[in-house]
C-alpha cells in the first residue's frame, strides 16, 4: 500500500488544481459579464464616460411611437464585433436574421453566436428584436431578451462580443 500513497496524494492535488482552476474561470467569466460594454459594474459606463444623447432606457407602452419607423430608415451601426469594422452599417430591410450560418444576412465572426441568433423585423411601424433559442443569449441594453422587444434610437444591441446600436435616419 505504500507504493500507491504518492499516487493519491498527487491525484488529490491535481484534482485541486484543476478545482481552483474552473472556480478563477467562472470569476473571470463574471467579472467580464458584470463590466459589461460599458466598462462599468453592470454594464454601467465608468465615471466621466460619455452617454449618447440618444441613449435609451425602459419604456412605457405609450412611448412606442417614439419608435415609429414607417418614413424612416432604420439600421444597425457596429460599435465592435469580430471581424466588422466598428462604424459598419447595416439597413434593416425586411426579416434580417443576425448569426454565424450561411443563411445569416448579418454574418457574425463571433464564436458565442449561433448559426441563427436573433431575428429583427418590422412589425407595423416599429422595428422589433427576438433571440431565436440561442446558446448565449441575445441583450438588448444589457439586458437578457425573454421575448421580442421593440428597438428605439439609441438602443445597444449585444452578441457575445458583437455589439450594435439601433439608429433611424
Amino acid at each position: 500500500m505504500t507504493t500507491l500513497e504518492p499516487v493519491s496524494v498527487a491525484l488529490k492535488f491535481g484534482f485541486l488544481a484543476v478545482l481552483y482552476l474552473f472556480l478563477l474561470w467562472v470569476v473571470r467569466s463574471a467579472l467580464k459579464d458584470l463590466r459589461g460594454a460599458g466598462g462599468g459594474v453592470g454594464g454601467l459606463p465608468i465615471k466621466g464616460a460619455a452617454i449618447p444623447a440618444d441613449a435609451t432606457g425602459l419604456y412605457s407602452a405609450s412611448t412606442l411611437g417614439s419608435a415609429d419607423v414607417a418614413h424612416r430608415a432604420p439600421k444597425l451601426v457596429v460599435e465592435r464585433a469580430p471581424g466588422h469594422d466598428p462604424g459598419m452599417i447595416y439597413d434593416l430591410d425586411g426579416d434580417i436574421v443576425l448569426g454565424r450560418g450561411e443563411r445569416a444576412e448579418i454574418r457574425l465572426e463571433d464564436p458565442f453566436a449561433s448559426s441563427r441568433h436573433a431575428r429583427v423585423y418590422k412589425q407595423g411601424n416599429i422595428v422589433v428584436i427576438e433571440d431565436l433559442g440561442s446558446t448565449n443569449g441575445t441583450y438588448l441594453n444589457e439586458e437578457l431578451l425573454q421575448s421580442a422587444r421593440p428597438l428605439h434610437p439609441g438602443d445597444r444591441v449585444r452578441i457575445g462580443d458583437s455589439e450594435f446600436t439601433f439608429e433611424v435616419d
